[in-house]
């Protein structure tokens, strides 16, 4: 049923394709940009057209930038021996919060994947050997705690191994502020498997 009209229903049905939103969120999105002053739309527009023509990947990381070589290739006050290799962007923008990593990042844009289709070359793997020369001494690797996550750990590490350079896993285990009593078995497993000496 056309409750709204086609331009509505439209934005409705392109709001609802974005990841994580269903359709009553498009709804009140698309209620919401039709409710915004004529120039705030605008704007939001343009922002979107302009993030969509200037966006590229930086040639050295892989992050996405609108400079090449983005910034933080560029900030020569990094630790420049030290590649944390993180799945997406914002995997990269959550470290960079913590204000305590001061190295180099590279986004992989994915991970191993095998029944999604999604193997070794479809990600930034082969990017990142290339970066690789004897100024790298350590790549940390920062992909998720997923079963995808980890294949791609192990795969990394294998292939960087043989090339003499330092792989390290970051660890994880249990939230701090959690209860163990709700914190599930393979966690509890992998935080006491990376426990350190106090």
């Amino acid at each position: 049923m056309n409750y709204y009209g086609d331009s509505v229903n439209k934005l409705i049905e392109q709001l609802s394709r974005l990841p994580g939103i269903g359709g009553k969120s498009a709804q009140r999105l698309a209620f919401h940009i039709i409710n915004m002053p004529k120039e705030e739309a605008k704007s939001l527009a343009e922002s979107i057209i302009q993030a969509k023509t200037e966006v590229k990947y930086c040639s050295v990381c892989c992050n996405l930038t609108d400079s090449d070589p983005c910034a933080i290739c560029s900030d020569q006050r990094r630790q420049r021996d030290v590649i944390m290799v993180v799945e997406n962007p914002r995997d990269m923008a959550a470290y960079e919060k913590t204000k305590g990593y001061k190295g180099l990042y590279h986004i992989l844009h994915g991970a191993i994947a095998v029944t999604k289709g999604i193997g070794p070359e479809d990600i930034r793997i082969r990017e990142l050997v290339q970066r690789l020369d004897e100024s790298i001494k350590e790549v940390i690797i920062a992909t998720n705690p997923t079963v995808e996550g980890d294949v791609t750990a192990v795969y990394i590490s294998k292939i960087l191994k043989p090339l003499g350079v330092k792989v390290t896993r970051i660890a994880n285990g249990v939230p701090v502020g959690s209860d163990l009593e709700y914190v599930d078995e393979v966690t509890l497993s992998r935080a006491l498997e990376g426990r350190s000496e106090m």
